[in-house]
């Protein structure tokens, strides 16, 4: 779906929420495919593609070989991925009273598997599809609402860019994988964080006031 399409309405309270560390434990996910292609992924920074060596190398693979992994891996293998631990209650919660958008960056010929792993994960939010910075995307979704705005993200890039192009919005950082929390760059006097859904879900539902 494109943002045009959304149809947002002004006098509702909007979430705009990544998948990959937020709702989805992709890595751990990426990982158990990379080990059946002869890869292995150590976790020895908040990255991935400079994770990823073949196996019993001491030097990472080639960025080449990383993207297409990456692009196999949503061709083929995404359904399995689990589900951030709180996740579904803490969107059914804010669901009532605010309207949930799911943007993430993806390969686009992701959408259809993408889709339907949200929607058999009790996820049916309307899904946009981006790729770079996500300030623009979350900004245009802003644009056009007058109750607040929140957004949530693993990564500080992303979080930055939303501060940049849409300041008015609220932001909140969540790592899903345990293993990658303590590596994650922060910057908690700019974007709040919350790793668990327990706790982010009323967090998001108090800076919205619903």
């Amino acid at each position: 779906m494109q943002i045009t399409a959304l149809r947002l309405a002004r006098d509702e309270a909007l979430v705009i929420v990544d998948v990959d560390e937020v709702l989805a434990l992709f890595v751990e996910g990426f990982s158990s495919f990379a080990h059946a292609q002869g890869y292995e992924l150590r976790l020895e920074r908040f990255a991935l593609f400079q994770n990823l060596y073949r196996r019993g190398e001491a030097v990472a693979a080639p960025l080449s070989e990383g993207r297409a992994l990456f692009d196999a891996f949503f061709a083929l293998e995404t359904h399995d991925l689990r589900v951030a631990p709180g996740a579904v209650q803490a969107l059914e919660g804010l669901a009532q009273c605010a309207r949930v958008v799911i943007l993430t960056n993806a390969p686009p010929a992701s959408r259809p598997a993408r889709t339907r792993w949200l929607a058999d994960r009790g996820l049916p939010y309307d899904l946009v599809i981006g790729s770079g910075p996500k300030g623009p995307a979350v900004a245009a979704m802003a644009a056009g609402c007058e109750r607040p705005v929140a957004f949530v993200d693993d990564l500080l890039a992303n979080l930055d860019s939303v501060a940049e192009a849409a300041p008015h919005v609220h932001r909140f950082q969540s790592v899903a994988d345990v293993r990658l929390r303590p590596m994650a760059p922060t910057a908690p006097e700019r974007h709040a964080r919350f790793d668990d859904w327990t706790l982010l879900g009323p967090a998001i539902a108090a800076r919205l006031g619903v």
